[in-house]
């Protein structure tokens, strides 16, 4: 075994959950050490207020001989999109994965998505959630809908349920980190960069500690970078829908000429000027705040601010 050649990179996101951590990793232990290659698990401390540190203290001293432990602390909280970037910048293995620090992706998956992967003339396997049972029916159908809504099978194409939980060769790896923008949506940045994919059905187990940090207002602003990064489709409907209702208000005033005009009926004009009035101001709301949030991603993406800054970088190879 050339134990200067690294094959595998472990990344784990990791926010308030050295609990987790300490539970998951040592398991992550025994599956690294059976590799005939050398590992490295990269942890992402996503400004954890927890006892992250200490945790990676102790779980160095447990480490196998093949296997690398690293620590990148980030200078406050970043988000998942930045943290699972910095995993891929900071990984060196041939092959990368992301998994969650919980426990929930399970180990065994990752080892069918090596035997996938070595079996196969593919870049990627990723794995797919078959049931989210532990999810709320509402949870579920806004979910459904938002992959529904951001399809373009044009040029590519969004797998349902399909997440971080991924294997990719190092070419994949590259391709991502190629893509410059700061408002990231990893799910659609795997869909966008292609490459030849096998997809495998799992599921996920139960979190040992701790809770999910995704509530419905995280989930909601994650859902709105995905469609303004990668789907025009609201702008499209704005155009549409003003053509439309200019149409409208044609129609009808020609009506109320018509009816003038021809049987000379008075016009009822407060009620209808009202109304009309407020429906249409309440479309320029909407639709000013649409565009307002496309605006508000390019004023983020010119401003050219890191997406990350790391505070530093513990790693079990440097000498004390």
């Amino acid at each position: 075994m050339d134990k200067n050649i690294i094959g595998l990179s472990i990344i784990l996101p990791i926010y308030n959950d050295a609990a987790a951590v300490s539970r998951f990793l040592p398991e992550l232990f025994t599956f690294t050490n059976q590799q005939d290659k050398s590992c490295e698990i990269i942890l992402i401390d996503d400004g954890s207020t927890d006892h992250l540190t200490s945790t990676y203290e102790q779980l160095r001293q447990q480490l196998p001989t093949n296997t690398a432990l690293r620590l990148v602390q980030f200078s406050r909280n970043f988000g998942k999109e930045a943290a699972l970037t910095a995993g891929l910048a900071q990984s060196q293995g041939e092959l990368v994965t992301m998994m969650d620090a919980d426990g929930q992706h399970p180990i065994s998956v990752l080892e069918q998505m090596l035997a996938v992967m070595h079996s196969n003339n593919v870049d990627v396997v990723a794995a797919v959630q078959t049931s989210r049972e532990h999810e709320s029916l509402l949870i579920r159908t806004l979910k459904n809908g938002f992959y529904h809504f951001m399809q373009d099978t044009h040029r590519f194409e969004l797998t349902p349920n399909a997440g971080d939980f991924r294997l990719m060769t190092r070419r994949v790896v590259q391709a991502l980190l190629q893509l410059p923008e700061r408002q990231r949506f990893m799910k659609g940045l795997y869909a966008w960069v292609g490459f030849a994919t096998i997809y495998i059905p799992f599921q996920a187990s139960l979190r040992q500690t701790g809770k999910s940090k995704f509530n419905y207002l995280s989930l909601f602003e994650l859902a709105l970078i995905g469609i303004t990064s990668f789907s025009q489709r609201p702008l499209r409907w704005i155009s549409r829908m003003g053509l439309i209702i200019s149409l409208l208000a044609l129609i009808y005033g020609l009506y109320i000429v018509a009816d003038t005009l021809f049987f000379g009926k008075d016009l009822a004009g407060w009620p209808t000027l009202a109304a009309g009035i407020m429906f249409s101001a309440g479309i320029q709301l909407i639709c000013l705040g649409v565009i307002g949030e496309y605006i508000g991603r390019i004023y983020e993406e010119v401003k050219q601010r890191p997406l990350y800054l790391v505070d530093k970088v513990l790693d079990s190879r440097d000498k004390k």
